[in-house]
């Protein structure tokens, strides 16, 4: 429970500290690219946790057909679009990312 209190402050401290210490910044154009940077991690986390999901869909829809094959219709039509939701939801990073870094 104290690690837990100590992240929740130190988190905290970085939100109040953090914009003080970019207000303080050079020249415009001078320092690194903060959106390009912060929207790869984006994209690489967009990417990462729609695979874990889509692996997670598709493993639920074999167990389901395993313990019932008479229910492939209605399994497959619930996996494709458990499977186009996760895409799209990539695909919207996708799309803020370029937005963004453009």
């Amino acid at each position: 429970m104290k690690i837990l209190k100590m992240l929740a402050l130190v988190a905290a401290m970085l939100v109040i500290v953090a914009p003080q210490a970019f207000a303080a910044e050079g020249a415009a154009g001078t320092g690194p690219n903060w959106v390009a940077i912060t929207s790869g991690f984006a994209m690489a986390f967009a990417a990462a946790f729609a695979a874990l999901g889509q692996g997670r869909v598709a493993s639920a829809a074999c167990e389901g057909l395993a313990r019932n094959p008479g229910a492939a219709a209605p399994i497959r039509l619930a996996l494709i679009l458990g499977l186009v939701f996760i895409e799209t939801l990539a695909l919207f990073t996708l799309l803020i990312v370029f937005t963004k870094v453009a």
